[in-house]
């Protein structure tokens, strides 16, 4: 998913930024409101002028000294419409909480459509897009996890047992690999695990070549890169078809999220059809596979970076360990608080997606902490970037420090600070349907890393690869491990 040109101007969610701009305004004229309203603008020469920190220091630096400078509303124009930056959670409640009617993605993520098919999200209306979101809900929420337990046990048990009793790994390719084992299993089915995992995660890593800027801009451009994410698409979902048609079929029913995908029903009583069910787990796995893969890594760096908090979760397994004597199951999981906080306190740090972009389709008005009140015109682009929200010094002390105890009991900073304090996993009505789900198959990782491994971090602590779709650590994580016996 690599972005080209990572040495330009097109590094990582400012790329993606832009991309959506064009894609969602392209010639339309944008109101402009009442001058006196608006919010302090930072023109195209200030902007052009912040280019070299953004090469230099990324994405976070960059609109964090724009924030500071400007305040927590503010807009930015660059060779084209200008866009509204949100920072806060006393002035994105409507981005986050808005009716689609008032403020939505619009078609700024079209290019889907080519990446997971037209039978769902942006190829169907509003009406059928809710559903559809409803049903993905439904699948993913708590209540389902307890299922998830045994097989996410049962794949990391088994890739682990493949290591040596020492060795130097780069677990940052580990988790990609054991992420995309746990997701065939959990979210497309046994069969597609047990029969079809090369050529399944083969094709995600070909439709991962719509990703690149030319596809985003051009999805349907004749290029090498879209003729291999279609001929992925079209694979993935024969495949996947004929999962679905052989279960139907047979009555066979699985207990995994394709099957609750299968089982959904619409609202006028109609069932799914073969082709939203196929894009619906697609879009599913690409995107949780992806950003779970991340977090994965960025929560071995910061716990082998700082060994209070990586002490504070061993102890944690073993005392959950003394307690589930017969094997961990979903309870087990649901108590470890302490590795929960570290996994919280990663991706508030490094949120996968820095920027979260809207389209105001109704004017509305915003007032900040200082109480200062601004117009958002209609028509408008709205971002919220989490990289700087997550960030706050008013709402959690020292920012910049890794500090999972923020999260704990006697602090609760992300409670403290108010809705919409945390947006790792977006909020209101677009809140991430798999945060639960994110959240288990990491913990099943970690619970068992920190109970059979012990760990020296031997590359340098990553910096942050803004030239990714997902921001993810630049380079390798490489450590070396060595079994223990004092857990197992």
């Amino acid at each position: 998913m690599d972005f080209p040109c990572s040495n330009t101007l097109w590094c990582g969610a400012m790329a993606l930024l832009f991309i959506i701009i064009v894609l969602s305004t392209k010639r339309s004229m944008i109101h402009r409101g009442n001058p006196s309203q608006l919010p302090p603008l930072v023109n195209g020469i200030a902007l052009l002028a912040l280019l070299p920190n953004l090469l230099k220091k990324g994405l976070h630096d960059v609109v964090n000294d724009l924030y500071v400078k400007h305040g927590s509303v503010f807009m930015a124009g660059l060779f084209g419409p200008n866009v509204t930056f949100l920072i806060g959670p006393e002035v994105t409640a409507h981005f986050f909480q808005g009716l689609e009617s008032e403020i939505s993605h619009g078609k700024m993520f079209v290019f889907a459509v080519h990446m997971f098919g037209n039978a769902i999200g942006l190829g169907r209306d509003i009406a059928i897009q809710n559903e559809q979101r409803r049903f993905n809900s439904e699948a993913l929420k708590m209540s389902r996890m307890r299922s998830h337990v045994s097989p996410m046990l049962d794949e990391v048990e088994s890739y682990f047992d493949k290591w040596g009793k020492e060795g130097i790994v780069d677990l940052k390719c580990e988790f990609e690999l054991l992420l995309m084992l746990i997701a065939s299993r959990c979210l497309l089915g046994n069969e597609v695990r047990e029969n079809m995992f090369g050529e399944v995660q083969t094709l995600f890593h070909e439709l991962g070549s719509g990703m690149n800027i030319t596809s985003l801009l051009f999805p349907q451009l004749p290029i090498p890169s879209n003729r291999r994410r279609d001929r992925a698409r079209i694979r993935l979902t024969q495949i996947l078809s004929e999962v679905i048609d052989s279960r139907k079929i047979s009555g066979r029913v699985e207990e995994d999220t394709l099957q609750k995908l299968i089982d959904s029903k619409y609202k006028d009583g109609s069932s799914t059809t073969v082709e939203e069910v196929a894009g619906m787990a697609m879009a599913m796995l690409f995107v949780g596979k992806h950003s779970s893969s991340i977090t994965s890594t960025w929560t071995g760096a910061r716990l082998l970076s700082h060994p209070t908090f990586l002490k504070a979760a061993i102890e944690e397994q073993i005392q959950i360990a003394k307690k589930y004597k017969d094997g961990l199951d979903n309870n087990a999981f649901m108590e470890m608080e302490t590795l929960h906080n570290c996994i919280k306190e990663v991706l508030r740090m490094h949120p996968p997606m820095g920027v979260l972009v809207r389209k105001a389709h109704k004017k509305f008005t915003v007032q900040t902490k200082e109480g200062k009140k601004y117009e958002i015109p209609q028509g408008q682009i709205v971002a919220s970037p989490t990289v700087v929200s997550n960030n706050i010094p008013y709402i959690y002390k020292d920012p910049h420090v890794y500090d999972p105890d923020r999260f704990g009991p006697e602090r609760q900073e992300d409670k403290v600070g108010g809705k919409f304090s945390y947006t790792s996993f977006s909020g209101g009505r677009h809140v991430c349907t798999g945060e639960a789900f994110a959240y288990l198959q990491i913990k099943v990782i970690w619970s068992h890393l920190l109970r059979n491994f012990e760990f020296e971090l031997i590359s340098p602590f990553p910096e942050t690869d803004w030239s990714k779709f997902l921001a993810e650590p630049k380079g390798n994580l490489f450590v070396r491990y060595k079994k223990t016996e004092f857990l197992q």
